[in-house]
Order: structure tokens, then sequence, then C-alpha cells
């Protein structure tokens, strides 16, 4: 099977995986090409309530493929870039499941993802310093922002890769699983997101993500929608909330 990205929906949740096991899951131009677009089809399903991003078999994503490089480096982070940016901005919750390695490129991506939970044997790195590229601005300040400035500098500087356990307690991962539970997990916190209110996820990823000028907005969809209504009497009432916002499509 050629280099792809693959995607499957069910039960509300969109799963995107890498698939190019021949180079550990590198990305290729195609690939970085292919990820905004597919990200943007899923957004617009009203039936996807989370997305989940992964990689085929044993590795999440070793980087870019550096091939790719040979012609043109700025093109390539060009185009990585702009696929990072596109997950960033899905606008339900994402989260990224690592198995192995998550390096460079991979580790751009499962930055911009909203939650990381890897099994226990993945490394993490960020490589640019072992071929002379500078890491993208955006990139850079998502790292600082989930790690802070010594861990990010550590990353930056040396490309050395960190265990599960280090990249846990730096705040790179949210959670780590033993080896063979992580697909378990992630099914179970999924349910979990897609059984929650839209409405407080889609304002609190914008609210998180650093946005001031949406505070009228926000407060008039939760004005209109009901939710909180409905969340107090299911509360009282000792049922499931049936909430009824979703976000506007575009396009």
């Amino acid at each position: 099977m050629e280099p792809q990205l693959l995607h499957r929906v069910a039960d509300s949740v969109a799963t995107v995986v890498v698939h190019h096991p021949a180079k550990r899951n590198a990305m290729t131009a195609a690939m970085w090409r292919a990820l905004p677009e597919l990200l943007g089809a899923l957004a617009r399903d009203t039936g996807v309530r989370a997305l989940v991003l992964t990689g085929e078999g044993a590795t999440f994503c070793a980087g870019a493929d550096i091939s790719t490089l040979r012609e043109s480096s700025g093109e390539a982070q060009e185009l990585a870039v702009r696929a990072e940016e596109a997950l960033a901005a899905f606008p339900r919750p994402t989260l990224a499941a690592v198995r192995g390695h998550c390096v460079g490129g991979g580790a751009q991506l499962a930055a911009a993802c909203d939650l990381r939970f890897a099994e226990e044997t993945a490394s993490f790195g960020v490589t640019p310093a072992k071929l002379g590229v500078v890491y993208p601005a955006s990139a850079t300040r998502r790292l600082v922002a989930l790690t802070g400035p010594a861990t990010a500098k550590y990353l930056l500087f040396s490309g050395e890769l960190i265990d599960a356990a280090r990249a846990l307690r730096t705040g790179l991962v949210d959670e780590v699983l033993p080896d063979g539970e992580l697909d378990e997990r992630v099914a179970e916190f999924t349910r979990v997101l897609v059984s929650r209110s839209q409405l407080t996820q889609a304002a609190a990823k914008e609210f998180a993500n650093g946005r001031t000028d949406r505070d009228a907005y926000w407060a008039a969809q939760a004005q209109a929608s009901g939710d909180t209504a409905e969340g107090v009497a299911a509360f009282l009432e000792r049922r499931q909330p049936r909430f009824g916002w979703s976000a506007p499509t575009t396009g």
C-alpha cells in the first residue's frame, strides 16, 4: 500500500492513521498536503465529535520523509506547518495516541493535538538540530506552551529522545499506559468526550488556545442553546444529558 493517511469514523469518533510503515510512518509531501483537506472534510461532518490521530502499527510517526528535504526544505516545512495549524484548528477535541517513536514532524503533529496519550515504551524527540533546520515559530511556541521553555530548549537544542515517563513529567504527554492498553484507554476516553457538551468543549478550546474576542459570542450561544438547563436537569434527575448544541459548519 502506498504511503497515505487512512481514516474511519465510528461512534462519533474519527480516527486518522498515518500509514507509511516502510519508513516508520514518516510523512511524505503528499501526506502533508492531504492532511488539511482531510481534516476539513471531517470538521464538516456533524457526526464527528472527537478525533484521534495515530500511526500504523508500532510507531506513531518518525517525522518527515527526509527525501523531501533534498529538494526544498522550505517547502517541506511550509507543508508541515500548514498541516500542524489545520490540526490545531480542528473544532472538536483531538487526541494523539502514541506508540513507539514520535519524532520530528510526528512530535509536531502530536503537539498540535489537544491531548496526547502514550504507551510507556514510546519515545519523543524534536530533531531539527540534527539537520540544520530552523524549527517553525508556531511549532516552537506550541512546544513551549506544553513543556515550558527549559524542556523545549532541551529538546530543540539537543535533538535527543526522551522516554514517555519524562514526557509525562514535563507536560508533553497527558497519560502514559502500559503497552497493550492504549487502544482501550483511548476508546474509553473518547466515549467520555462524545458524551459531554460540545458547547463547553468548543468554547473551552478557543479560550485555552488564547482567543480573547469571543466572550460575548459564547455567552450568547450558551443562552440560546439550552444546554445548561439540560445539564442541570439531567444531573438532578440522575440521567445522561441530551445536549443539543452543535457547531455550525462552513464550506
